[in-house]
This record gives C-alpha cells, structure tokens and sequence, in this order.
C-alpha cells in the first residue's frame, strides 16, 4: 500500500505545531533517517524569479550514462557547481564544477543559515517535461561523508518525490509533492537505507529545477 508521506500522523514530530517554519518527518521507528521539510522556504515571486534566472543563465548540458553496455543519455540536464576540489562522480559520470554564482552563493547562504549544515557543491537538474525523471537511487557516494546531508530546494512546476526502503518491504513506499519554493532535506541514516526518485508521468508538466546542495569530502 503506498501512502502520501504528509498523511501519516505517526512519522510528524510531535514537538511541530502548523506555526513552526520546519516538518521533521521519521523514516524509521528507530528515527535514525529523517527529512525536515520547509513549505514556502522562498516566496512565490523570488522563487519565480530565481527559476527564470537558473533557466537561462545555467550551462546546462545533458550526460551519458551506459546501462547494459549501451550508453544512453540521462532523462533530464544538468550542471554541477562548487568549489574547485569538489569534483563528483556517479554511475560513470564525472563532474567538474562550475563556480558558484552570485545567485547560487546567495540562495546557498540562506540554506544553511536555515538548517546549520555547510555545503561546498550544487547538482542542478532541469526536468524540461513530464517525460524527465531521476530513477531510484541513494546518494552515497563515498566522496559525501558517512551520513550526508542533501538540501534540496524546488523551483517551477510541481514533481512527486517518492522514497522506498533498500531493503524492507515491511515499510510502504512514501510519495511527497514539491512545490514551488519549498527546501526539503535528506538527514541522518536516509542515504544507508532509502532509495528515492522523481518518475515520469504522462500528465502534462512544465519545467522544473532542483537544486540539490550538498558537501564533498576532499580526500
């Protein structure tokens, strides 16, 4: 049975009231994986503005990944930000990163000031349609640390984000819509043990833009 993951009265920290800027939601009984959730972390107009900007002003290139032998490109563009020793990799994809513009420096400031981690790289992603996605995956790299921190903010349309246990079938499959504006971040053991994506659908959907902030280890 799938469930809505802001339907269930259980996984909400009980400490929240409909006052407080952040939802803490408990993947686990243990509350060892957690998200903390902030609706509306910027406001409509910057929000709109900030989308237009990233749209036209990020080098967005569009990668290969080889599954099967057969090298195909990935459903979505991309670009990776950071400082100059934060170089990634993921499923054979090398990244070298882009400095952090005025407007990424500025929105990355008022990220961590709100949720008291430290980020040193950006992975934007562009979903041009419905047709774009991200399938399931943790980000565990090894270069991310041993319980990473990913800070995520929505820009433009609505997407579902959905997340599912590796390996307990026990626990449902979680499904959380991202609007406009709203930051979500991935916490404690979440990338040890949940596998998240955003699927396609054939509904119609405009463009959207995620950044997901985050730190590189540098060895």
């Amino acid at each position: 049975m799938q469930q809505d993951l802001f339907t269930q009265p259980d996984a909400v920290d009980s400490k929240n009231n409909s006052e407080d800027p952040v939802e803490t939601l408990y993947l686990d009984p243990e509350r060892l994986s957690f998200l903390q959730f902030y609706r509306g972390f910027l406001n409509p107009d910057r929000a709109a503005s900030l989308f237009k900007t990233l749209q036209k002003d990020v080098p967005w290139r569009q990668d290969r990944i080889r599954i099967a032998g057969k090298e195909i490109p990935i459903p979505r563009l991309q670009a990776w930000f950071g400082n100059i020793d934060a170089q990634y990799g993921y499923s054979g994809i090398a990244l070298t990163p882009i400095p952090f513009s005025p407007t990424l420096s500025e929105i990355k400031n008022a990220i961590e000031a709100t949720c008291g981690d430290n980020f040193n790289s950006l992975l934007a992603n562009y979903y041009r349609d419905g047709q774009d996605s991200v399938s399931w995956h943790a980000d565990d790299e090894t270069e991310l640390g041993t319980n990473p921190v990913i800070a995520s903010l929505s820009l433009g349309e609505t997407r579902r984000f959905s997340l599912k246990h590796k390996h307990d079938k026990s626990f449902d499959t979680l499904h959380l819509d991202l609007h406009q504006g709203d930051l979500l971040i991935m916490a404690g053991e979440t990338q040890h043990h949940w596998l998240h994506q955003v699927a396609k659908t054939k509904k119609t959907r405009e463009p959207r833009i995620n950044l997901t902030f985050r730190k590189i280890y540098v060895k």
